[in-house]
């Protein structure tokens, strides 16, 4: 049984992610709801296709609340994906079952949809009901999540029409055609900005930005599609919402996380498996929070191998805001007794 959220109760993440440092820190996990989880299984098969569940606010407020329950994290991440913006957008989405994600590309500036503000917003209003279930039923003390998808990581999959291993079209678009690809970015920008406030309004607390696809652009690529889109989304939200924390999460950055930190005026930055604790609290701004970042398939390992690690982290950042979570999401054969054993031993730390 759920109870009902308690304004007065403390919320230990969201304080950290304004800056807080906890004697023990805050945790949750990316992908913490999701295929590892036997009754996160049984909700899929009673919704029936994946965007039927992310579009349904009963099946996404309840496996969203699905960890909180076993587990008792921190923050509570609703359960939707990245590309409900391009299915926003009227573009061609759909999950294939062991396959992924599949999209109608797009090949030129010539098909690129038209951002109707209210057809956007409209579609994607059962997300926004599931935020406010989810606002209602989470236990209180817990920090509500949002997130999108950054625009770089997005257009990756509306012109590769999928995953991809080499991101050839996008980049090949990005470097021969780049004012047409600046199109792109600015429709996402503009879209992304709008799907971020309705959930502020709708009833998050703090919202992720996710660039997953970050780290195969070189530096000067990376700066311009992936920093100034993050910049121009951050000033934005700040404007209208400035009490609301932003962490960023441009995954592979590796050295570019310091103008990432640095430059887009995020709150937070969520760090990826293979950046050093030692040097992001060295590299970093001392007013950035930080948040990662065990290895996943660590936690699929479980005993002395994860917690070690964990320890690990969790020492390296005493002294400065930090949120506990992974390097990137849960893969599903992560046995849920595993995350159980990590989520008591960060409980249990003390620097």
């Amino acid at each position: 049984m759920t109870q009902s959220n308690d304004n007065h109760t403390p919320k230990r993440l969201l304080a950290t992610l304004r800056g807080e440092v906890q004697a023990s820190p805050p945790f949750w996990m990316m992908r913490q709801a999701g295929r590892y989880l036997p009754e996160y299984r049984e909700s899929r098969a009673r919704a029936g296709g994946f965007l039927d569940l992310c579009y349904s606010p009963e099946f996404a407020c309840e496996v969203t609340l699905q960890p909180l329950r076993r587990f008792g994290m921190d923050g509570a991440i609703l359960f939707s994906d990245i590309l409900v913006v391009p299915d926003g957008l009227g573009l061609d989405v759909s999950f294939v079952q062991g396959e992924g994600p599949k999209l109608v590309p797009i090949k030129s500036s010539a098909d690129l949809p038209q951002l109707d503000e209210t057809k956007f917003l409209g579609h994607l209003e059962p997300v926004y009901e599931a935020v406010s279930l989810i606002r209602d039923q989470v236990p209180p003390g817990t920090t509500v999540l949002g997130f999108a998808g950054a625009p770089w990581t997005v257009a990756t999959y509306m012109i590769e029409g999928g995953s991809s291993r080499d991101f050839a079209k996008t980049k090949d678009w990005a470097y021969g055609q780049p004012d047409s690809f600046q199109q792109v970015i600015d429709l996402l920008v503009d879209a992304t900005v709008l799907h971020l406030s309705a959930q502020i309004k709708a009833g998050v607390d703090a919202v992720q930005i996710f660039d997953s696809w970050a780290g195969v652009l070189p530096e000067r690529a990376f700066r311009r599609w992936c920093i100034e889109p993050a910049r121009k989304i951050v000033s934005r939200l700040k404007a209208e919402f400035p009490d609301v924390p932003v962490i960023g999460f441009p995954r592979g950055a590796g050295g570019l996380y310091s103008p990432y930190a640095t430059e887009t005026g995020v709150d937070a930055v969520s760090l990826d498996t293979c950046v050093s604790p030692g040097w992001a609290c060295n590299s970093l701004p001392q007013t950035c929070v930080l948040q990662g970042n065990l290895d996943p398939r660590l936690v699929v390992v479980g005993g002395s191998a994860m917690l070690d690690e964990a320890k690990f982290i969790l020492d390296a950042f005493v002294g400065r805001p930090f949120v506990f979570n992974l390097g990137h999401g849960f893969v599903p054969e992560t046995p849920p007794e595993n995350v159980a054993a990590l989520s008591d031993a960060i409980r249990a730390w003390k620097s």
